[in-house]
């Protein structure tokens, strides 16, 4: 992932460009279905940002940490309210280590796709494995990818259409990759946001948690747990760790 995508700008015009994602019937059920997971055990953000999920769940009781390789991004979390709170490693989550062991390690709004390469992925995976302890888990919410709905020729699909945020993204085929464009207007200043992405299919995803020891539990639609079905456009998975008491996805 390019640091610079995730540079001052960005940071602090995160909650604006994504003012959708903060809204009660988006971060509600986000962090209802996260501490359910989590238990009574610590949880672990990769790409932790400036918090969006972070601080409500600790709000909540349950011990976070985070993992954040932008140091703008790092430095909102941290002047937050209860940003202290959040035990905050600066690194790559594809390598860097956490103190401790979790009961849930997670990554939302599509972060396993910042990573551009499937080798890149993968290690991700692995270190979220090398932090969870037996019978912990390591939830991902990450759209589907939209191919089917590109008519021949076409390249482009919009993602969020709103009052002051349109957001599509431009698909390139061959490399499985695409950019997601944001146009975003607060208080009549117009801005605009750029970063790429490596889309993956929820198979892939199995593999890779395969290939990290991880064992599918559960994939549902969205935070709410509908059900996951061939015209879903996202998904929310949950990968376990084999060991300890088997208890609620």
């Amino acid at each position: 992932m390019d640091p610079d995508v995730w540079n001052e700008q960005v940071a602090l015009g995160y909650d604006e460009s994504s003012a959708h994602m903060y809204t009660p019937e988006v971060l509600g059920p986000t962090v209802d279905f996260l501490e359910r997971r989590a238990g009574q055990g610590p949880a672990l953000e990769f790409a932790v940002g400036t918090g969006r999920v972070a601080l409500p769940l600790s709000a909540r009781g349950i011990r976070v940490a985070g993992i954040e390789k932008s140091e703008p991004m790092a430095r909102e979390l941290a002047r937050r309210p209860g940003g202290s709170d959040v035990a905050l490693t600066a690194g790559d989550m594809t390598t860097c280590r956490a103190p401790g062991t979790f009961s849930l390690v997670y990554l939302v709004y599509n972060a396993i796709t910042c990573l551009l390469t499937q080798d890149e992925q993968v290690a991700c995976f692995r270190n979220a494995a090398r932090h969870l302890g037996p019978g912990g888990r390591f939830v991902i919410e990450v759209f589907v990818p939209e191919l089917q709905r590109l008519p021949p020729g076409e390249t482009a699909r919009p993602f969020h259409i709103g009052e002051h945020h349109v957001g599509f993204d431009t698909y390139d085929l061959v490399n499985q990759q695409l950019v997601s464009h944001h146009y975003t207007i607060v208080d009549g200043q117009g801005s605009t946001f750029l970063s790429p992405h490596r889309y993956a299919w929820p198979s892939e995803l199995d593999l890779m948690a395969k290939l990290a020891g991880l064992d599918l539990s559960g994939r549902w639609a969205d935070w709410n747990e509908a059900p996951f079905t061939a015209s879903s456009r996202s998904h929310v998975s949950v990968w376990q760790k084999p060991g300890g008491r088997s208890a609620e996805r």
